[in-house]
């Protein structure tokens, strides 16, 4: 399925997504979670995330504080407080500074405690998503600090289109250690 358009779609490739996630983590040996994440071998992976994420823990926390990002984001302008999805002093050109300072501030948090946080925020992402309509999440104009994308777009990059991301980059770590033992 593509990027998802309708509410239905949404809660159902998010749902989804998660859950492929959580699997694909039930499946990590101790070997796997012990040996931290290294993808500086591959030229292809050159965006700032492949070198900050060092392992399962920092993948969920930077899932668990987007959740936070969007929820705070929706629940502040729903009630009139005109807030932008990014918090100063941060943009869209500088969010990458912003992950760093996510990543920093969790580095202290135990990998059991970045599941039941990713767990909790998913379920609050999802059940606030089934608050509104079909055309509240997918049509333009709908609520005008959302700009020119749909509430929606926005449901769909914190969930499905970034759990896609984190399961991609469990499995070239799985791939990595894999070719490792082997060699």
């Amino acid at each position: 399925m593509g990027r998802p358009t309708t509410k239905k779609d949404l809660l159902t490739v998010a749902n989804a997504n998660y859950e492929k996630l959580n699997e694909l983590i039930t499946e990590v040996t101790e070997k796997e979670l012990s040996v931290p994440f290294d993808f500086s071998n591959d030229a292809k992976k050159k965006e700032a995330h492949w070198k900050r994420d060092k392992n399962i823990r920092d993948i969920l926390i930077h899932l668990y504080e987007w959740h936070q990002l969007l929820l705070n984001w929706v629940q502040s302008n729903m009630v009139g407080d005109n807030k932008s999805f990014i918090p100063q002093p941060y943009n869209w050109r500088t969010y990458g500074e912003m992950n760093i300072e996510f990543w920093k501030k969790h580095q202290d948090t135990l990998l059991e405690d970045a599941k039941n946080m990713l767990q909790d925020s998913h379920n609050q992402v999802i059940k606030l998503a089934e608050t509104f309509s079909n055309e509240e999440l997918f049509s333009k104009g709908v609520y005008k600090w959302v700009g020119g994308s749909t509430l929606g777009s926005y449901f769909v990059s914190v969930t499905a289109s970034h759990y896609d991301w984190a399961i991609k980059k469990l499995k070239a770590h799985k791939k990595i250690i894999q070719y490792v033992k082997k060699g």
